[in-house]
């Protein structure tokens, strides 16, 4: 794929991030901040399936979006086919078990299985 490309990716998913961000802060300050990190509260937020899609949502986001930065900073202190393929490849891999991981415990959590 071409780095412009992946650049774009990298600015809409940063755009989209800040948006759903947002709305998830949004949604925090309806309730006072201790109680909406009261465990309870916690647990209901993840039982209401529209904010644990956009939980998952945000994951993704933000996922794809922090672990493509950290592939351009590597990239950028040593340049190389090899060593940028690699980097690339770390990267996806990492990303895929922090979202599998993240997920997991959404959807978990979103079933009742705390």
């Amino acid at each position: 794929m071409r780095e412009s490309v992946i650049m774009k990716i990298h600015y809409g998913t940063a755009l989209a991030a800040v948006a759903l961000v947002a709305v998830h802060v949004l949604f925090r300050l309806t309730q006072n901040f201790a109680e909406s990190l009261e465990y309870e509260s916690v647990i209901a937020n993840y039982q209401f399936l529209p904010y644990a899609g956009m939980l998952e949502i945000i994951l993704i986001l933000l996922s794809i979006h922090g672990f493509n930065g950290l592939r351009v900073i590597l990239i950028e202190l040593k340049q190389g086919r090899s060593f940028e393929k690699s980097v690339t490849y770390g990267c996806i891999g990492a990303m895929a078990l922090v979202i599998l991981y993240g997920s997991r415990t959404i959807f978990l959590t979103s079933m009742g299985m705390t």
